[in-house]
């Protein structure tokens, strides 16, 4: 019975020191993948006047991937040539129909409409109101109605290494909160892509970093937690006098760096991860 019970202990020792292994990542570079793969959330519409309007095979195949033709709603009467590059964009709506955390909704709504990078097309060949692309990077599966953009170069931030402080002072610049996330995540770690409620409007750019942090005891984020668990909770001890969420210090959970900003919103790759992440926890640039 000892010998199991050592077993069972060692087991989740180990399994402990995996986790905390595992949660205290660092990403050294960004890839293609993460750059043009991230989405984003905008305020202003995405013009979706040119699309995908089906592809080879249509008769049994409805998606699409990489090295697959599809068709292109505009030809050579628009302006379209052989070797023209196409971003490929799709509008979500959120699946989810209880909100997460308090805010979410108003939020979600103030940032605008949330855009999955669905992946490139290159034009191969042009008819007069069609064009044939073939698709050179898929993030998803493609499909018809699919919005085609202009092929446009994203800049590639760089990652700055993580200090080590766990506990670094406010930075007194602009603060916002982790609303959404790729694929409607509620729980992200390291190389996942958040989207938060600040963007160019609000100084944000490409290749700001951000701290992710949380308080404790603010009772809007997460999933539900009981009210005061930050001093007190029945059979575990309470302190003398109660601390609200602001008494405490903030709890440091990674960090990010900007890819893209719209107006009121910018997407942020996870490129440190202490702890997870979840929807309404904070982030400030650092």
């Amino acid at each position: 019975m000892m010998r199991k019970s050592y077993c069972l202990l060692a087991g989740a020792m180990l399994l402990g020191m995996a986790t905390t292994a595992s949660a205290q990542q660092t990403r050294k570079t960004l890839t293609p993948g993460d750059v043009y793969c991230s989405g984003m959330v905008s305020a202003s519409a995405v013009p979706a006047d040119t699309y995908i309007i089906s592809g080879e095979q249509s008769n049994h195949q409805t998606i699409y991937s990489e090295g697959e033709i599809v068709y292109v709603n505009k030809g050579s009467s628009s302006g379209v040539k052989v070797g023209d590059r196409f971003q490929i964009m799709r509008p979500l709506k959120n699946p989810r129909k209880i909100k997460w955390f308090r805010y979410e909704n108003a939020l979600l709504r103030a940032m605008g409409t949330q855009y999955a990078d669905i992946g490139h097309v290159q034009v191969v060949h042009v008819e007069s109101s069609v064009a044939i692309a073939r698709v050179t990077m898929s993030c998803d599966y493609l499909q018809r109605g699919d919005i085609a953009l202009p092929f446009s170069d994203r800049p590639t931030p760089q990652i700055s290494p993580f200090d080590g402080n766990r506990w670094p002072a406010p930075s007194g610049k602009q603060q916002a909160m982790v609303v959404s996330a790729r694929e409607w995540a509620l729980e992200v770690a390291m190389n996942d892509v958040i989207y938060v409620n600040m963007g160019s409007s609000q100084g944000a750019k490409p290749g700001d970093v951000v701290r992710i942090y949380r308080y404790q005891g603010t009772r809007h984020d997460t999933v539900y937690q009981a009210r005061n668990t930050q001093y007190a909770w029945w059979g575990f001890g309470k302190t003398p006098i109660p601390y609200k969420w602001n008494d405490l210090p903030r709890e440091l959970l990674g960090e990010g760096v900007i890819l893209r900003s719209t107006d009121h919103a910018s997407t942020v790759f996870i490129a440190h991860i202490l702890k997870p992440i979840f929807m309404g926890d904070y982030v400030e640039i650092k």
